[in-house]
């Protein structure tokens, strides 16, 4: 056995180094050839990369010509990558394969990004690099043959490199340093931003700061993709959170220096059930400009709107990021004042948050947070292990009959699983559950290619279920209040998309961060507290504490107090707000800080809340 091993590697290696011979031989035959593939590999490269974005390359040479500052940009840029792998491997045929497939890579990913949900890739994406199943599951995913050709293109490109094999002579010693300054220096123009920003402006790279994701698309247009990715990542990576000038214990306590409304009486605790409903949007507002008919649609959410309360908040995402909206109703925080990541889960501290579940565990609730999808998306199932949930459950955690609606677990599913958990709880309940029955991709339906036929009609599918859910809920005869609210309106397509025939763009796009939401209960509740004008997402768990009169610390009535003075707090919907300095510092103290503001519910209003439950 050990000789026929032998014999197969010596009739491998026997062509193996002749074809090096061979390609030695070229090294010094070919010089000028090799020079020739050498200097322009970083332009061709970078022309690759951004002609995949436009697909065709006359609008490459138009961008060129409207954008040559921007283009020399990414060539000096490319320059020093390729400059600093040649130098260190010294064979040319290693850096070209390297650069390559990080550009292309990139580049396809950005490709089928925007074909996907209309938003450009930045830095923070590559975040979810562990999740790229998962992901898959949410994109469009079409080889096109130009996508092919482009592929193919760079494959030949480094087959030539590799056979005429340009190699630099240098000893290592002598290229280890400068090759470390090229990739060195090209890290700083990204990192550092005493350095970034006067090279964008040397390159005249749009820096503008996009406060929503169109003003972002509008900031892609202008820069195309390599420029755009290079400076979002300089913009991301300056814009780390940092604690406030005055977080103090001082400056906490004054602003928590507030009069406590006594609450907390003898009412019955009923379950509180908040439904975060994936892509949910009301289209109906722009029924005058689309071609559509509606029909019954929304019926579902409309009945149950009438035998309760209907509201508009505005959440702090558009698209995707669910996260984002999920932050702000389990903390009660705005995502502004830790400065708008698109993760807010990655900013937290590992510990024991301060959050609206724990509130209702210290009240003598049962807690549970229920969520269809994988537990390791978003890393949930660590990070929400500090939420206060006495229970999470995952798409394998079910404890009902699973069925699907499209590609993924149907909200009917959900609210199965929120009834039983309901059922089988002795204690008060406190649930939150993000959906996921509505998130794209939208092409299952009799019309693969009419993506807003299909979302309606799951959209349909849920009003439906919801209204089912409500009535099995009046039949369980237990004290329950719901709220619904979709976290953000849908991901479409990139091009030729709804959002384009609406005109949307960074300037009028604050309606899409509008959402309704309702709240039903069968306790008798009174709404008229309930506020008739636009407030953000992160207040609803305080409007409904105050529905159900639960016991009030000074947080709490310190945030209920900045929701009329400040309704609504979110950079996307209106950058002009100013910074408030309240809301920045509550939210840094109970999610980086101290928690100064977690000072205990009085002590009197426990007692109070221990004799309800006698």
């Amino acid at each position: 056995m050990k000789e026929k091993i032998l014999k197969f590697a010596e009739k491998v290696k026997k062509p193996i180094n002749k074809l090096n011979t061979k390609r030695n031989d070229n090294t010094e035959r070919f010089k000028m050839t090799n020079i020739l593939l050498s200097v322009i590999f970083p332009f061709f490269i970078v022309c690759m990369a951004e002609i995949n974005q436009h697909k065709y390359p006359s609008k490459f040479i138009i961008f060129c010509a409207e954008r040559p500052t921007v283009m020399l940009f990414n060539f000096f840029m490319a320059w020093l990558i390729f400059g600093g792998l040649m130098l260190l491997f010294k064979k040319a045929w290693i850096a070209v394969i390297i650069q390559s497939f990080g550009y292309m890579a990139l580049s396809i990913t950005e490709l089928f990004k925007f074909g996907t949900n209309g938003n450009h890739l930045i830095m923070t994406d590559m975040k979810l690099v562990k999740s790229v199943k998962s992901l898959t599951s949410f994109a469009y995913i079409k080889i096109t043959p130009i996508l092919i050709t482009y592929v193919s293109i760079v494959v030949l490109y480094a087959l030539a490199v590799f056979w005429f094999n340009p190699k630099l002579k240098m000893k290592i010693v002598k290229r280890i340093a400068p090759g470390i300054v090229c990739l060195a220096t090209c890290v700083c123009i990204i990192v550092v931003p005493a350095v970034s920003k006067p090279v964008y402006s040397l390159f005249d790279v749009d820096q503008t700061v996009a406060s929503n994701a169109f003003k972002l698309n509008e900031k892609f247009d202008n820069n195309s993709f390599l420029a755009f990715f290079c400076q979002t990542a300089s913009e991301n990576l300056s814009n780390t959170l940092e604690e406030p000038e005055n977080y103090n214990e001082q400056t906490v306590s004054t602003i928590m220096d507030v009069d406590v409304e006594t609450t907390g009486s003898d009412n019955v605790k009923p379950n509180v059930i908040m439904i975060m409903s994936e892509a949910f949007a009301d289209f109906r507002r722009f029924e005058d400009k689309l071609d559509l008919d509606f029909g019954d649609t929304y019926a579902g959410f409309d009945n149950v709107a009438e035998q309760g309360y209907r509201g508009t908040a505005v959440v702090p995402t558009y698209a995707s990021w669910t996260v984002r909206t999920e932050f702000e109703l389990n903390f009660g925080l705005p995502v502004r004042s830790i400065n708008d990541p698109n993760m807010p889960q990655r900013v937290l501290l590992d510990r024991a948050q301060p959050t609206v579940a724990s509130y209702y565990k210290d009240w003598g609730y049962s807690t549970a947070y229920v969520h269809p999808f994988l537990s390791s998306f978003y890393s949930r199932n660590r990070v929400y292990a500090n939420f206060g949930f006495d229970k999470l459950i995952f798409d394998e955690d079910f404890t009902v009959p699973v069925n699907y609606y499209g590609t993924y677990i149907e909200d009917k599913t959900v609210f199965n699983q929120i009834e039983k958990l309901i059922s089988d709880t002795d204690e008060p309940l406190f649930l939150h559950t993000t959906t996921m029955q509505n998130h794209q991709p939208y092409d299952q339906g009799v019309n693969p290619e009419d993506e807003m036929g299909n979302y309606l009609t799951w959209i349909d599918h849920t009003c439906d279920d919801f209204e089912a859910f409500i009535n099995n809920l009046k039949a369980l005869d237990e004290p329950t209040v719901v709220v619904m609210i979709g976290d953000h309106y849908p991901s479409l397509k990139g091009e030729d998309s709804v959002y384009d025939k609406l005109g949307i763009n960074g300037n009028n796009c604050s309606v899409l961060y509008e959402q309704p939401f309702v709240v039903w209960d069968n306790c008798g509740l009174d709404y008229s507290s309930m506020p008739e004008e636009t407030v953000s997402a992160f207040y609803i768990p305080y409007l409904v504490m105050d529905l159900i009169d639960t016991p009030r610390d000074s947080f709490i009535q310190a945030m209920m107090d900045k929701m009329d003075t400040l309704p609504v707090y979110s950079t996307n919907y209106n950058p002009n707000i100013g910074k408030d300095n309240e809301l920045d510092v509550l939210t840094y103290d109970r999610i980086l800080g101290d928690i100064i503001s977690s000072n205990a519910i009085p002590d009197e209003l426990y007692e109070t809340a221990e004799e309800a439950e006698e």
